[in-house]
């Protein structure tokens, strides 16, 4: 199991953090999404994680990936 950490810019309130850790969630692979409204922090876990799938579920969601 492997562990990625984004920062998400864009989230405001609580409806945000459950788009984005839906959106992820369905990415293959995935096994557990933690996201921190303050920091903007999300923790993705599982194997074989995809990044580009990652980045691109997060756009899908509405919000950016910075960096």
């Amino acid at each position: 199991m492997s562990a990625n950490t984004y920062t998400v810019t864009g989230m405001t309130c609580g409806h945000c953090v459950s788009s984005v850790k839906e959106e992820v969630g369905e990415v293959p692979g995935v096994s557990g999404v933690d996201v921190d409204l303050e920091s903007g922090r999300v923790e993705v876990t599982g194997d074989n994680l995809d990044d580009a799938a990652i980045r691109a579920a997060i756009e899908e969601a509405g919000y950016t990936v910075a960096g």
